[in-house]
């Protein structure tokens, strides 16, 4: 049996699709089922001249000035499977294969460049800029799994802010963008950019042309050019989801909500939400971009793995954010495998305290289902009630300010509801 697609799905709806006159944007990270992911949130930072950035494999110059970012991520790695900095910016990644092979050795990863894009682009399309840049500098490899068997791949990009989102798609070095401005958006691990090309790398055309791909005449069609012949078994089985997304986003354009987008995420049915085989959904986002700049941006995450056995818990950016430790994974410094030659030789505990909690929960319905449904529906009802209290912030009837810890509150309460 092949085996199943290891990848993601993003999400993104502009007004008119949206209900109100907000950007919702959503990501599932679908990786190895006992991969832990961590909400971590990291300050803007000034950097001295001439500073160098470590990333997961490579170090590269750091710039002046970053901005702050709340991340989603893989706790082995130092870039994120999805996050938004306090510009309003939202980014996700997926795993795509292409003609252009994936170049061996460590170079950044796809979820290197979700991090810089968002420490250094203050809007999507300059997001956009700086990772297409970074590509062409640096490249895009290495190993993608904490794992000794070699896996890697090319990347897609949904990049999101108040006003318009981008769908960047990469082969090697090589880019082309999408630019959306209305409606209803999704991307899975397919290319999916034909000829409504906004921008792209200047060399594309005559690579493909000098490769056999496209032979010069009419309209260029990069999914088409680029796309393998022989794709890997989890690009055809991520098809269907990626058809199955496309049929939920527009099922819901014009009425698109933060709760709407929540429960695409928790379709099960069509593979969005993915619980099979050695994968599953390890972590969820979902964001509200206000068009007016004086409101906040609210973004929520899971913090644990099955958004349909998670609840989403919001985060606004402040002056003083608290951090919140209990969903930040522990830390290993030069001991840590990922960071010992040769890589990934064994293995280390990255659970943080609210994962075991969840852990310990699921456990306990699946022996005592009755209990554990309960307390289930206890924290959707707790959910709902922050919902309630975004939306009257949003409309003008609660401060902003006084919402500031809400993520804190809702991770230590899920905390003791599962104890």
């Amino acid at each position: 049996m092949a085996e199943p697609p290891m990848s993601c799905d993003c999400f993104v709806s502009l007004p008119p699709g949206s209900r109100d006159d907000h950007v919702i944007f959503g990501k599932n990270s679908d990786r190895p089922r006992d991969e832990v992911q961590e909400v971590a949130y990291y300050p803007g930072t000034s950097n001295p001249p001439g500073s160098m950035l470590e990333c997961t494999f490579i170090q590269i110059p750091q710039v002046e000035q970053t901005h702050a970012v709340v991340l989603s991520k893989p706790a082995w790695m130092w870039g994120a499977e999805m996050g938004a900095n306090d510009q309003g910016v939202c980014i996700g990644n997926e795993a795509v294969w292409t003609r252009e092979p994936v170049a061996p050795g460590e170079a950044l990863l796809g979820m290197d460049l979700v991090r810089l894009g968002l420490e250094r682009g203050g809007s999507a399309r300059a997001a956009l800029t700086v990772i297409t840049d970074l590509l062409e500098q640096h490249g895009q490899g290495g190993q993608c799994r904490e794992d000794p068997e070699p896996f890697s791949y090319h990347n897609t990009f949904l990049l999101v802010d108040r006003h318009e989102a981008w769908v960047l798609e990469t082969a090697g070095r090589f880019w082309v963008a999408q630019k959306v401005s209305e409606g209803v958006k999704n991307i899975s691990n397919q290319l999916t950019i034909s000829t409504d090309i906004s921008a792209e790398h200047p060399e594309l055309r005559s690579v493909a042309q000098a490769q056999g791909w496209w032979d010069g005449q009419g309209d260029f069609n990069f999914s088409q050019t680029f796309s393998p012949e022989n794709p890997p078994a989890r690009m055809e089985l991520a098809k269907q989801r990626y058809k199955g997304g496309t049929a939920l986003i527009q099922q819901h354009n014009g009425s698109m909500t933060a709760e709407v987008m929540m429960s695409i995420l928790r379709d099960k049915p069509s593979g969005i939400c993915m619980d099979s085989g050695g994968f599953c959904t390890t972590g969820s986002m979902v964001s509200v971009l206000p068009r007016d700049t004086n409101l906040p941006c609210i973004h929520f995450f899971t913090a644990t793995p099955d958004p349909s056995r998670s609840i989403f818990k919001p985060f606004i950016f402040s002056d003083c954010p608290t951090r919140v430790l209990r969903v930040v994974s522990p830390q290993f410094g030069p001991d840590d495998p990922v960071r010992k030659q040769p890589r990934f030789q064994s293995r280390v505990d990255r659970r943080h305290d609210l994962y075991k909690a969840h852990q310990v929960a699921r456990s306990n319905m699946e022996s005592k289902p009755d209990e554990g449904l309960a307390v289930y529906d206890i924290l959707r009802d707790l959910e709902s009630q922050c919902l309630s209290e975004i939306s009257a912030m949003l409309n003008g009837e609660i401060p902003g300010d006084e919402l500031g810890d809400l993520f804190f509150d809702c991770v230590d309460t899920e905390i003791k509801f599962y104890q």
